[in-house]
Parts: structure tokens; C-alpha cells; sequence
């Protein structure tokens, strides 16, 4: 998958960058999706997802090391 192979390309530095970031839009999308629906709910959960794919990424760096 295209996000698979972005996550595996990345630095780690960088991972942990994106993982802040991931994080902060999903605590976003869910305040917004309480107060009204969101137009794709799915996109909470792609931004799950990437979640997952940073973290497993980062726990197999650690594991090689």
C-alpha cells in the first residue's frame, strides 16, 4: 500500500513527527465529529490506521536496534 511505503521510507525523527501530527488531526476530527457529524467518517478511521502503521514501524526499529 502507498501509506506502508511512505511510513517505511521516513526517518525516524521524522515517524515521530508525523505520529504528533497524525494524533493532534484525529483528537481534531473527533471534537468536530461530537459536536456534528463529519462529512467522511472514514477519514477517522484512515487517520487511525496511519496511527497504527507509525507505531508498528517505530516498535520493529526499536526491535532491530
Amino acid at each position: 500500500m502507498k501509506t506502508e511505503l511512505v511510513v517505511k521510507e521516513l526517518s525516524t525523527p521524522e515517524l515521530k513527527d508525523r505520529l504528533d501530527v497524525e494524533k493532534a488531526e484525529l483528537n481534531r476530527m473527533k471534537l468536530n465529529h461530537a459536536i456534528s457529524p463529519v462529512e467522511n467518517p472514514n477519514l477517522i478511521k484512515k487517520h487511525k490506521r496511519t496511527i497504527a502503521r507509525i507505531l508498528t514501524e517505530l516498535r520493529r526499529r526499536e526491535m532491530a536496534v
